[in-house]
């Protein structure tokens, strides 16, 4: 799960991509799924664009998509949303978690 710092570094490094994958009237199925792992392997960070044809609500497709990935949604804006993954070895270094709530700083 990303904290709130992580997802904005993420949709700030997002903001510039292009979309990579682009869902349709077939949805989300298995060769949709192998292209977004194969493009999480690569990038670690993709940008996820539905199109007209596309029957999906945006929040649904992302869920789905990402469970299916096993990735994180950095962001759901407008027909478009960031997934992230990280690698092994991570390229995109992410800050580091907010403290909870309860923590007082020293």
């Amino acid at each position: 799960m990303l904290s709130g710092k992580q997802k904005r570094h993420l949709r700030a490094l997002g903001h510039s991509l292009k979309p990579v994958i682009h869902i349709g009237k077939k949805e989300i199925e298995e060769a949709l799924i192998k292209e977004a792992n194969a493009a999480l392997d690569c990038h670690e960070l993709i940008k996820v664009k539905l199109l007209e044809s596309c029957l999906l609500d945006k929040n649904e497709a992302a869920d789905m998509l990402a469970g299916s990935c096993d990735a994180d949604i950095a962001q759901v804006l407008g027909k478009t949303f960031l997934l992230y993954r990280p690698a092994t070895p991570p390229v995109i270094v992410l800050p580091k978690a907010d403290k909870p709530a309860g923590e007082k700083q020293s």
